[in-house]
């Protein structure tokens, strides 16, 4: 239960819940509810299909390109952290700058889902969980990301609720506060990633 609720909190910190409400509010201003929990399904459906992918074949890509866990472990850290200080620094995700801000046809799986939801370091960090998680373990971190994605789907029904509660300002707050969060992860995973290559130096001395 424990590593259900953990991989629930990180995944829902991951998908940057608030910068995603910002863009989806943003990106379908003046359309009816319905209309926007429309754009909100089609998002979050491509989302899980995604994120399922990248969750069971992340050991498998890095058997086939030859790479190691703890090499996209630093890798991934990276792009997390960049992607975390810029949530930080300007309330908005580091991809995501200079998207385009006109009404579109559908904007429900690029620009929502890609990069908004599912951008560069989402990508990396979910493929490192992947080939970390084994087993019953791993069905549990499918069953947290499924469930921080269904919690992002609720917070995006309830968009107009929440902009008129917290305000423009209020959510990017609480997108900083996230940014935050991502940092800590950021550097735990990179710092896995480096005492993982240290370890058979280590290991070797003593």
């Amino acid at each position: 239960m424990s590593l259900l609720i953990s991989t629930w909190i990180k995944f829902f910190f991951l998908f940057a819940p608030f910068f995603v409400l910002s863009m989806f509010l943003a990106l379908t201003r003046g359309e009816s509810s319905a209309s926007r929990r429309q754009v909100a399904n089609k998002a979050i459906i491509a989302s899980v299909a995604i994120s399922i992918v990248l969750l069971f074949f992340g050991g498998s890509l890095f058997a086939v390109l030859g790479i190691t866990l703890d090499s996209f472990r630093i890798g991934s850290g990276v792009l997390l952290f960049l992607s975390a200080l810029s949530l930080v620094r300007d309330g908005t995700r580091n991809h995501a700058v200079g998207m385009p801000s006109e009404e579109r046809d559908d904007v429900s799986v690029v620009p929502l889902a890609v990069p908004t939801i599912i951008g560069p370091a989402t990508i990396g960090t979910i493929l490192v969980y992947g080939a970390e998680l084994q087993g019953w373990d791993l069905f549990i971190g499918l069953c947290g990301l499924l469930l921080a994605l269904g919690t992002l789907a609720i917070i995006l029904y309830s968009g107009s609720l929440i902009e008129k509660m917290l305000g423009r300002t209020g959510l990017n707050v609480l997108s900083k506060i996230t940014g935050l969060v991502l940092a800590a992860m950021a550097a735990q995973i990179f710092m896995s990633g480096v005492m993982g290559f240290l370890h058979p130096v280590t290991s070797a001395v003593s």
